[in-house]
């Protein structure tokens, strides 16, 4: 099942910082696209908001839905 979510990342600045999230998104199965003004990440693919969401505080970037 594909799934389509959008994240709120307020810590994400940067370049080095979208391609940390990427690099965290992309081994669950999911897809990252980048809105870095809004400081929001939409996710595509099989991963579920909660998966993403753990996966990414894990590496310093809190998360939540949008």
């Amino acid at each position: 099942m594909t799934r389509h979510f959008t994240l709120s990342v307020p810590d994400m600045s940067c370049g080095h910082c979208r391609a940390s999230i990427d690099s965290a998104v992309t081994p669950l199965g999911a897809k990252a696209d980048f809105d870095m003004s809004q400081r929001r990440v939409t996710v595509t693919g099989e991963a579920t908001p909660e998966a993403v969401i753990a996966a990414l505080d894990r590496i310093g970037f809190p998360a939540e839905p949008v």
